[in-house]
């Protein structure tokens, strides 16, 4: 920082000091802007909501199942158990 305010303030390269700042900034500007539009180009469209609540409808309905078969061998070790 030291240098940059050195060379803008007390040498004769004022101008051009000044010509690479507005340069690197508009480069900068530009980079992120072309950033920005390489993202939105290249990201896949996200997926309609009707297939999310059918995937989300499917794994319900398979957690249940396995919520329904986890109980019945719950109630089968307990129904052995009173047997013996």
């Amino acid at each position: 920082m030291a240098v940059y305010i050195y060379l803008l303030f007390f040498t004769p390269y004022a101008g051009l000091v000044i010509k690479l700042t507005a340069l690197t900034a508009v480069g900068a500007v530009l980079l992120i802007l072309a950033w920005i539009g390489y993202t939105l180009a290249t990201t896949p469209p996200p997926k309609p909501i009707e297939e999310i609540e059918k995937e989300l409808e499917e794994e319900l309905k398979k957690l249940e199942e396995e919520t329904k078969k986890v109980a019945e061998e719950g109630e089968e070790k307990k129904e052995e158990k009173k047997e013996d």
